[in-house]
């Protein structure tokens, strides 16, 4: 059995940091393919911890786009 979750990586500095988002899981790695298999290790210790009752699965959509929001000093 699998279940889906929805992942975002994104570079901080010279790390990749990835987000399990349903579940609250970061992980990081110097590569995107590190920060992926880290993440992917940790959601699975998270649902080893916690069982995989009342989980929140991904809905498959997922929107990104570019926002910009004034600055006020």
């Amino acid at each position: 059995m699998s279940i889906k979750f929805t992942a975002v990586i994104n570079k901080e500095a010279t790390w990749y940091v990835a987000h399990c988002l349903e579940l609250g899981v970061v992980s990081q790695g110097k590569t995107i393919e590190q920060a992926k298999a880290n993440l992917q290790e940790a959601v699975a210790l998270y649902l080893e911890s916690f069982g995989t009752e009342d989980i929140p699965e991904s809905t498959g959509e997922v929107i990104f786009y570019p926002m910009e929001v004034p600055a006020h000093a």
